[in-house]
């Protein structure tokens, strides 16, 4: 006779929002210049990484979990770095996530890209280039640019771009293109592993691996009256 329930582990796609203001006035503002632009992303969890606050007094986590909400994006946890934090969020219902990595620097303004710097950084140029793997909890936007990245994006992390994306490395996380609603930008892969990959706004998940002529090979991705077309690039 089975149980009435069966605890077992899950996985869960889940992205973070680092936040650098308290302000819900600049927040709604952002909010409403940037969901439009990634609707796919109404459909993630979200933790908040408040990781560059000192004292939850300096937040209205309620406030903010609430105007995100009324953009259609779900903030389930709170992560930082001091555990001190887990009792707020438990006292808002929330989960708690420790961040161990360390507070990145503001990027300088000549300074080469380098992982901490290009931490949740919006760049504008005409071609972004990543030298430096992207790790979990990452996300680089090339705005109004192509982007190219020629090591690893790790799993967790997020590339996104205006234009196309070019991976070198391993890609293991999320590439999204054409953010802006550019239908006829195109995701270039060397070895396709990813979590998700979409083009203007239309994605796709990866829950089981792709055929054996697609996985970990170099592929193309576009998009195709409204479908995604994932093909190996030795086709053409």
């Amino acid at each position: 006779m089975k149980t009435a329930f069966e605890v077992k582990s899950a996985r869960l796609d889940v992205l973070s929002v680092q936040l650098h203001t308290a302000d819900l006035g600049e927040l709604e503002d952002f909010l409403q210049q940037r969901v439009s632009q990634h609707k796919e992303l109404g459909s993630m969890l979200f933790l908040l990484d408040v990781q560059e606050f000192n004292s939850p007094g300096e937040l209205n986590i309620p406030g903010i979990v609430s105007l995100f909400a009324r953009y259609g994006l779900q903030i389930i946890g709170l992560r930082h770095q001091n555990e001190a934090w887990a009792a707020h969020a438990q006292a808002y219902h929330l989960t708690f996530s420790r961040n161990d990595s360390k507070i990145s620097e503001p990027p300088a303004k000549t300074a080469p890209a380098a992982s901490e710097q290009v931490q949740a950084t919006v760049i504008s140029k005409p071609t972004v280039l990543v030298s430096t793997p992207i790790r979990t909890g990452q996300q680089v936007y090339a705005e109004n640019a192509d982007l190219i990245v020629t090591g690893i994006v790790n799993e967790g992390a997020e590339i996104i771009a205006d234009g196309n994306i070019h991976v070198y490395g391993a890609m293991r996380g999320r590439a999204l293109a054409g953010a802006t609603g550019n239908r006829d930008a195109r995701i270039f892969i060397h070895s396709m592993q990813a979590e998700l990959v979409s083009v203007a706004g239309i994605y796709r998940n990866f829950e089981q691996s792709l055929p054996a002529h697609l996985h970990k090979k170099a592929v193309q991705v576009s998009l195709q009256e409204n479908r995604l077309v994932i093909s190996a690039i030795d086709e053409e």
